[in-house]
């Protein structure tokens, strides 16, 4: 629907005083709505997001979740099936990958606030998105980055690894891209939960710092934070953060690949999909992945 159709279903805000749209939406339009009574965004979101396994109800209720543990933005409207969100607007800065960074305690704070939230509507299984990614690119013909299909049974590897001893499933944002946490100076936020759904703690930790560029270093120090941990975390917790980092980088590989084919955004989704495809592809060929398989898979006791 078109902006002006969408405020018009939308009575209760009334004559707006400002309308500016949002940088960063990859998959629909944010729109700020400043009236006399409410400061608002609402996200206008295409029917194509259907490919990339967006479930708008569960995005909904998910955000509804997460504004209720005092993570995400209170709620203030959605209309099924027309792809409209309204959420309230939130100030502060929003994060770029040094910001992440140099607050990794904060941002570990706030996820624990939202793992210990209310459970989400849905679950995110993302070697399960990466097959029915698959499944989307096979059926359209789109076209893969060259030597992506000669990995798949390496990722296999990984995955019979990370499933043998799962982490309990909490509820998990599953697409931490620094610009999805804002801060006000006090307690982070995290907006955008088209990808929420219960899952592993240690997903939320890989993929935010694929997302974020960090380091092994810094994403020792996310775990440790995230657990409490004044001391260096276990190598286990480590090397199972990193890898559904790898498992993310692999499957969001054919989002851009998807998104290049069908999106209306003016957005690079070609490079954004090599940019994730490179370093995955690296470590699934490389000396060090045996080492990661070994320490998620040897006996605790």
């Amino acid at each position: 629907m078109r902006l002006d159709d969408t405020l018009a279903q939308l009575p209760y805000l009334g004559q707006p005083l400002e309308i500016r749209e949002l940088p960063g939406g990859l998959t629909n339009h944010n729109y700020r709505v400043r009236t006399v009574t409410h400061d608002v965004v609402v996200r206008l979101s295409s029917t194509e997001t259907d490919l990339l396994s967006v479930d708008r109800e569960h995005e909904w209720l998910n955000s509804r979740a997460a504004a209720t543990a005092g993570v995400g933005a209170p709620v203030i409207d959605y209309l099924p099936g027309k792809g409209v969100l309204v959420v309230a607007f939130l100030p502060g800065i929003t994060y770029t990958a040094d910001d992440v960074a140099a607050n990794l305690p904060r941002v570990a704070a706030a996820l624990r606030r939202l793992h210990g939230g209310p459970e989400f509507a849905s679950r995110f299984d993302m070697f399960e998105v990466q097959r029915s990614y698959a499944e989307v690119v096979d059926a359209r013909q789109m076209p893969l980055p060259d030597g992506y299909e000669d990995l798949a049974s390496t990722v296999a590897r990984v995955e019979q690894a990370l499933r043998l001893r799962p982490e309990p499933l909490v509820p998990c944002h599953n697409d931490l891209l620094p610009a999805n946490i804002l801060d006000d100076g006090g307690d982070l936020r995290i907006i955008d939960y088209e990808y929420s759904g219960m899952n592993e703690a240690s997903f939320e930790l890989g993929n935010l710092a694929c997302e974020s560029h960090l380091d092994r270093e810094a994403l020792s120090q996310l775990v440790a934070s995230y657990h409490g941990q004044a001391t260096e975390p276990s190598q286990a917790l480590v090397a199972r953060a990193e890898l559904w980092g790898l498992v993310g980088r692999y499957a969001w590989t054919l989002w851009g690949v998807i998104q290049h084919a069908v999106s209306d955004v003016d957005h690079d989704f070609w490079s954004f999909a090599m940019e994730r495809f490179e370093p995955a592809a690296a470590l699934l060929t490389s000396s060090r992945l045996g080492s990661l398989l070994s320490a998620v898979t040897a006996d605790p006791s």
